[in-house]
């Protein structure tokens, strides 16, 4: 059945792929791929492990055993080997996917794709993408322990990719006529940038001035607050900051100290909704008497899955969970005496500078009361059926200038790029370290040399310790340093010091017997430094926390529960209000919905009818509102959906509520009842259609291919419930990556699951085979084997020897 859907679905993609393609002129080479030895019947093959394998590289027999879901857990006698082990068998099940996406972060899609990806190119390489991974690999290097590990990895990928026929590469290299390249170590650099930049890449700077210049400084600061009053912080509000001492910061120059800029365009950002839950809770508030931690990061749903599940086993340590298949260790996860996770800590790390050329030749840039050189470097883009493009970026002691007139339709205006993305770092290091962490100070010592992006990394031990670290490099600033564009001629526009590590915001053992993030505010107003960003989360954080303070205890039953949670706080918020609002022009054609919406309990469920209908309202008022921003010829932030409900609430006058399309004078009455029509129609519709109003029908969510020309490798119409701003935050596209509750018994415990498969073959019967249970609200034990000898629940056994 497997092979049929698998004929079915690769036909499918060839004709797709045909269309897509017809438009560059590069066509897939389609009899390669038909051929029956060379073309994707040879990928229809089934997982079973091999019983024993020769491979030159190690230094030891090393044991693979799978288990029911695919999952290796691998023993070796030393690190290399581990590591060798660990590039190996992730080559073996996610080759295609670990190195499509860095040629995704190296701005080098055009390569394999064609033409229609050159100016996703040229803003990856106008970003430094590969500038801030040889920045970070030159660091890594430094270090003889990692460098090893390192090249370890790579000799295990290339073990794999040296192995393979052309006939045996991943289906996707035959869609697109190319084939895998020599894994570096540069290649793993290149997959944490990629990371990098998904969770601190967003920024609002050009936006932010954008706006200040139409709107003024009264609307803006009436917008876009930096602090709201609701908002239940990361460290407890309880948290005293007078153990830090004197604490010094940058003062506020006097005068102006931004740049007066107007941008039209901007660069793609990354998904403001991308971030996690986690929470912890100690010995004390659990049912069973354990410390109890889970996480659940929140990323694009994509296939194959971003994540692949591990064991890996040294006699130094034994640590298994998630892992990004590129990079070495465990990311999320647990080990015989601890478990960690992580969730996005949003903040401003990348800021944007005004430059002021001395001449038309722009070799030099004004700096203080001199002028500086420019770097240039000509980016060489090579164009599958085409010619290469060439780049001319120019970098600055900053970084590049990513917006000039080439690019972006900017031309009045040369931005430059300062982004913590760029500094050197070791962050491998700090994943390596808290694999091998036995206890609080050795997740303290992992985390500390941690540069971006920044999380908050969340933490609990057999000792019965629970803490949360926000850590990251961040910039000590001045007061809105970075909120706006800023003079790149002032040399006190600078990052002129970083934060010190010891007063980067944490707690440890809490009086509350609870830590938990869901990516709002780290802080109160009370921390001594600056902290600013545009998207902080305003509604999970209060949800979880409250569940926490409801009660004394907590089972991994209450877990499960809170991972699943559908409730929506923005609805319950707000949906009040709209009622009172609509109630006097309810007619015939909206009754029903409007009787529907009265009802429904503020739980996005699956089969809620009512969570349809206010979503679809939520839609059409938010769009209505914000007509003036969407509409304008500049790029402009919208504001969040807090502050919109608060608007709504409190001024509901204000003139945003007047529509530019209508000639009457609106409030956020009458755009209320005005988006309630709008959604009625659109609910008509749907129902006219053939499907439910059901909750999950409507929202429609989906685990789509990394190629998104490739439907048929994709899945669609899951039934699951939650939204953005739910706990169980799953969109469309988006939601929970990996949920991962451990139990820090005697013998540690640990579930987990995620929306896709352990193989990244679509032909695979693990390929999407954690789906429905993912959607389900089920979860698998992690079978977590103390040595090599355990057997229990193994299904296959592969030996790796020298």
């Amino acid at each position: 059945m497997k092979l049929i859907k698998f004929i079915i679905s690769a036909a499918l993609t060839i004709l797709l792929v045909y269309a897509a393609d017809r438009g560059s002129g590069t066509l897939p080479p389609i009899g390669h791929f038909m051929s029956p030895q060379t073309g994707f019947w040879q990928n229809d093959h089934s997982e079973s492990p091999e019983t024993e394998l020769n491979l030159s590289g190690l230094q030891s027999e090393v044991t693979v055993h799978y288990d029911s879901e695919l999952i290796p857990h691998i023993f070796a006698q030393n690190d290399s080997d581990l590591y060798y082990a660990q590039g190996y068998i992730t080559a073996k099940h996610r080759l295609w996917q670990m190195e499509f996406q860095t040629y995704a972060a190296a701005g080098r899609l055009s390569e394999i794709i064609g033409k229609k990806a050159i100016e996703y190119d040229r803003g990856q390489r106008r970003k430094g993408m590969v500038f801030g991974a040889q920045n970070a690999i030159n660091e890594m290097l430094k270090d003889p322990i990692l460098t090893k590990r390192l090249n370890a990895y790579s000799d295990g990928v290339n073990a794999y990719i040296e192995s393979l026929d052309s006939e045996e590469y991943p289906v996707e290299y035959k869609l697109l006529g190319y084939a895998p390249e020599k894994w570096k170590p540069e290649k793993s650099a290149l997959l944490l940038m990629y990371m990098t930049d998904m969770l601190a890449g967003r920024d609002e700077d050009l936006e932010n001035t954008n706006f200040l210049s139409l709107f003024g400084r009264e609307t803006f600061d009436l917008l876009f607050p930096d602090f709201i009053a609701d908002q239940d912080p990361v460290i407890p509000r309880e948290r005293d900051w007078t153990d830090f001492g004197a604490v010094e910061r940058p003062e506020s120059p006097e005068g102006v100290f931004k740049a007066i800029v107007q941008t039209t365009d901007v660069l793609d950002k990354p998904d403001p909704d991308n971030g996690s839950n986690n929470w912890a809770v100690n010995a004390e508030h659990s049912e069973n008497g354990n410390p109890l931690l889970a996480n659940d990061p929140h990323l694009g749903l994509n296939l194959p899955s971003i994540w692949y599940v591990m064991q890996l086993s040294a006699p130094d340590h034994n640590v298994m969970g998630a892992t990004l298949p590129g990079a070495l260790g465990v990311i999320i996860g647990f080990n015989d005496r601890i478990a960690w996770g992580v969730t996005n800590a949003t903040r401003d790390v990348k800021d944007w500078y005004r430059i002021e050329f001395e001449d038309e030749t722009k070799k030099r840039y004004r700096y203080g009361k001199g002028w500086r050189d420019i770097r240039e470097v000509i980016e060489t883009i090579k164009v599958k059926g085409g010619q290469a493009v060439l780049d001319t970026v120019r970098y600055t002691h900053y970084g590049p200038i990513t917006y000039d007139e080439t690019f972006k339709g900017n031309g009045r205006e040369n931005l430059a790029m300062k982004w913590i993305g760029h500094l050197p770092n070791s962050n491998q290091n700090t994943f390596l370290s808290l694999n091998r962490a036995k206890n609080y100070e050795e997740y303290v010592k992992a985390v500390s040399t941690y540069t971006a992006p920044a999380q908050n990394f969340i933490f609990a031990s057999k000792d019965n310790d629970i803490a949360l670290w926000i850590q990251g490099k961040i910039a000590n600033k001045f007061n809105e340093q970075g909120k706006f564009v800023l003079d790149g001629s002032n040399p006190y526009n600078e990052w002129q010091s970083f934060i010190p590590q010891e007063h980067n915001p944490h707690v440890r053992n809490p009086e509350r017997g609870f830590v938990s993030s869901a990516n709002q505010h780290p802080t109160d107003e009370n921390y001594p430094y600056y902290v600013y960003d545009p998207t902080y989360e305003t509604y999970r954080n209060r949800v979880i926390n409250d569940f926490f303070r409801s009660k004394k205890t907590f089972s991994v039953q209450d877990f499960k529960d809170l991972h699943n949670n559908n409730y929506n706080l923005k609805a319950a918020e707000v949906l009040p209000t709209f009622l009172s609002m609509i109630a006097s022009e309810v007619n015939s054609n909206t009754e029903g919905y409007f009787t529907t919406l009265s009802s429904w309990d503020y739980y996005n469920h699956t089969d809620a009818i009512g969570a349809s209908v206010f979503e679809a309202l939520w839609n059409e008022y938010y769009t209505m509102v914000w007509d003036e921003l969407t509409e304008s010829d500049l790029a402009l932030q919208l504001p969040d959906s807090y502050q919109t409900i608060w608007l709504t609430k409190y001024h509901s006058n204000h003139e945003f509520f007047d529509l530019q399309s209508s000639s009457e004078t609106e409030d956020a009455a009458a755009i209320a009842r005005l988006a309630f029509n709008e959604a009625a129609k659109k609910l008509d519709a749907f129902k006219k259609s053939g499907k439910s109003l059901g909750w999950a029908s409507y929202k429609g969510t989906q685990v789509g291919h990394l190629l998104q020309a490739l439907p048929a490798f994709s899945r669609f119409e899951i039934p699951i419930g939650g939204n953005k701003s739910i706990v169980n935050a799953t969109s469309k596209t988006h939601g929970p990556s990996w949920r991962m509750i451990v139990e820090l018994d005697s013998e540690t415990k640990a579930l987990g699951v995620y929306p896709g498969g352990q193989s990244g073959n679509p032909g695979s019967r693990y390929y999407d085979s954690m789906i429905d249970t993912w959607a389900a609200g089920d979860y698998y034990e992690l079978l977590y084997l103390p040595n090599s000898q355990a057997i229990s629940g193994i299904t296959s056994t592969t030996q790796l020897k020298p």
